[in-house]
């Protein structure tokens, strides 16, 4: 697993286990005692690391390639008999957002998200999970779809942001972005959206608006890059810690200001050490959002969906 600057103290402790077992099966000493100690002291360890993460450490964490992704989520028994359906029926499929029909314990619904990729190849072949513009008409598509046959959405959001090249700005990447939000805001079905690690920008909030934003305990959710805002205010990404806790981007600021509606744990040293247990979580987070507002006819739900998000920014501020 890839490990983080500010964990060397467990990994260097993991480092000793392992070792301790490899002298443990190479002959009849018996260390399972000593294991067991330095098992408690990485416990100990993760617990006080990640109890006080700063900004700049949580955006490490979120961006840990080892994090569960989209497909992760989706294959990993969050959605059942998942079909995926392709391309914006405009100009052409784009991988970096993956969509399609599915059963989320048992209910049929719409499950949209951004997927970054495992390895080299996936992530080239996923473009990182950046969108282009026809990424994010075909989530648009999807989303008419379940809007039209009455199905839930839901949406699992990780992405740097949307796709910066000459050619998506060509073919009208802010317009695609802009129609997606608006989409998100018409559908007269259950929206509940999940930041499943980075929620970088517009490329996020295309697939944010919905009624119930749920975030996990270690992701983030800015408007701009912690580098990209340095790069902008100091003229250096070396100010990027600075930029992370001026941006408010952690979970817990965001519950505060109300831009999100609930956090959900993260195993104990973040998502990447215990991924089914994560995606477990997630399931009963999106079973509760989707029980808060199953009940809602389509004008009450298009209502409290608009007011939710007139509203965002003024709480936490007084």
């Amino acid at each position: 697993m890839q490990s983080l600057d500010f964990e060397k103290p467990v990994t260097d402790l993991e480092a000793k286990i392992e070792e301790l077992r490899h002298l443990s099966d190479g002959g009849p000493m018996n260390i399972a005692g000593e294991i067991g100690k330095l098992q408690d002291k990485v416990k100990r360890q993760l617990q006080a690391l990640y109890g006080k993460l700063t900004p700049a450490q949580k955006v490490q964490v979120a961006r840990h390639a080892d994090r569960p992704h989209c497909l992760d989520y989706i294959q990993g028994g969050l959605i059942e008999d998942f079909t995926p359906l392709a391309g914006d029926r405009a100009f052409a499929e784009d991988q970096a957002i993956i969509g399609g029909l599915g059963r989320f314990r048992g209910q049929p619904c719409v499950v949209i998200g951004q997927e970054r990729g495992n390895d080299t190849e996936s992530r080239i072949r996923h473009n990182f999970g950046m969108a282009k513009p026809e990424g994010y008409r075909k989530a648009q598509r999807l989303m008419h779809l379940a809007d039209r046959f009455g199905l839930p959405i839901v949406t699992l959001v990780d992405t740097a942001g949307a796709f910066p090249g000459v050619e998506a700005e060509a073919r009208g990447q802010a317009e695609a972005i802009a129609r997606s939000v608006e989409v998100c805001l018409q559908v007269g079905v259950p929206l509940i959206v999940t930041i499943i690690g980075e929620g970088g920008s517009g490329g996020a909030i295309a697939l944010a608006a919905g009624d119930r934003v749920l975030m996990l305990e270690h992701a983030i959710y800015s408007v701009i890059s912690p580098e990209g805002c340095a790069s902008i205010l100091w003229r250096s990404a070396s100010h990027a810690a600075e930029a992370a806790a001026a941006l408010r981007l952690t979970a817990q600021d965001l519950l505060q200001l109300g831009i999100i509606d609930r956090i959900i744990p993260e195993p104990l040293g973040g998502a990447q050490r215990a991924p089914q247990d994560m995606i477990a979580r997630v399931g009963d987070a999106i079973a509760s959002a989707l029980n808060d507002v199953s009940g809602l006819d389509k004008k009450a739900l298009l209502a409290a969906r608009h007011e939710k998000f007139l509203g965002m920014g003024k709480k936490g501020l007084a």
